[in-house]
């Protein structure tokens, strides 16, 4: 296991991610949420990752039990009735406007990047892309900043029950797929990639 040496990243919280990942995480800067089994959930990540790509999303969902719930909101279409939502809603949507906002601004704090400047991630501020992002978000920066993660979040059911998800606690890391379930939500047409 490499840690990334400008990180001030727990190297326990480092492997714990390794293990939800399958894979070691990029660009991490902090750990942005933690689930309440104790293992990091959401993680904050640089606006450009190591070797160079722009990566949008700024929170970032690890743990595979979160994301597997968030994935079974998005099959039920959650994402396109938010989307309708936004559209008949002028309150809502200005929330999410602020959302989106607050998201260039906190990435802005780690760093400017040319690619991705005025470009958040999930589909904001006009549409819904990705309820990874919007929850990430929310469980960030706490409640009352992004109305739909906020509403998204509200859905799930209690994703941390039956033990952690990273095995420390003798949780198979397995018990979910996160290949392409987390991928980043940017809405501009760069590639989607993964922390």
């Amino acid at each position: 296991m490499t840690h990334q040496p400008d990180s001030s990243v727990d190297p326990a919280d480092i492997a714990a991610m390794e293990a939800q990942l399958g894979r070691l995480p990029r660009g991490v800067v902090d750990i942005a949420h933690r689930c309440p089994c104790g293992c990091p959930d959401v993680v904050r990540t640089l606006p450009r990752l190591p070797g160079g790509t722009p990566f949008p999303t700024t929170f970032y969902a690890t743990c595979p039990k979160l994301t597997g719930a968030i994935s079974t909101l998005e099959a039920r279409g959650m994402m396109r009735q938010m989307t309708q939502d936004l559209a008949d809603d002028p309150v809502l949507a200005a929330g999410y406007q602020a959302a989106h906002e607050d998201y260039l601004r906190r990435r802005a704090d780690l760093g400017q990047v040319a690619e991705i400047d005025g470009i958040s991630a999930g589909g904001m501020p006009d549409r819904v892309k990705c309820l990874h992002v919007l929850v990430a978000h929310s469980l960030a920066v706490g409640p009352g900043v992004n109305p739909l993660g906020d509403r998204a979040l509200e859905a799930l059911p209690q994703w941390w029950l039956g033990g952690c998800c990273s095995g420390a606690e003798g949780a198979d890391a397995g018990d979910a797929d996160t290949t392409d379930r987390n991928d980043a939500a940017d809405h501009n047409g760069t590639t989607d990639q993964q922390v």
